[in-house]
C-alpha cells in the first residue's frame, strides 16, 4: 500500500516552480520481529501503514512483508520518501510516529536503516 505523490515540479529561489526531478530522500528501514509468527508481522505491519495520511511531510510510504521468511530475513521494510532531511526530522517527532516507533520498539528484535538521495 503507498500513494505516488512526486512532485513533477521543483521550487527555484523566488519560489517559481520549474520543470526538473528534485531530489528525494528515501528512509528505509528494516525490522526483524521477536514475534516472527504471520499474526504479528501483520499486525506491526498494519500499525506502520497507518502512518499513510497521518504525517504531512510524507511524499510516499510503502510497507512491505518479507516473502521468503527465512533465519536472516527481515520481516517488514519500511519505505518513506521525503522532499528534505528536515521533512524527515519533523517525521521523525511527529506525534503520530513517536506513538508508531513506541509500538514497533516493543515488538521487534533488530532494525537497520539507512537514508540516502535518490
Amino acid at each position: 500500500m503507498h500513494a505516488r505523490q512526486f512532485a513533477p515540479f521543483c521550487k527555484g529561489p523566488s519560489g517559481k516552480s520549474f520543470e526538473k526531478r528534485c531530489k528525494v530522500l528515501v528512509h528505509i528501514v528494516l525490522f526483524k520481529l521477536r514475534d516472527r509468527s504471520p499474526g504479528s508481522i501483520a499486525r506491526a505491519a498494519q500499525v506502520l501503514r497507518g502512518l499513510e495520511g497521518k504525517v504531512p511531510v510524507i511524499r510516499d510510504i510503502e510497507v512491505g512483508v518479507d516473502a521468503l521468511r527465512s533465519e536472516r530475513s527481515y520481516d517488514i521494510a519500511l519505505t518513506v520518501r521525503f522532499d528534505s532531511l528536515r521533512d524527515l526530522e519533523t517525521y521523525q517527532s511527529h506525534p503520530e510516529h513517536v506513538k508508531v516507533a513506541e509500538y514497533i520498539a516493543s515488538v521487534r528484535e533488530s532494525v537497520a536503516v539507512v537514508d540516502y538521495e535518490e
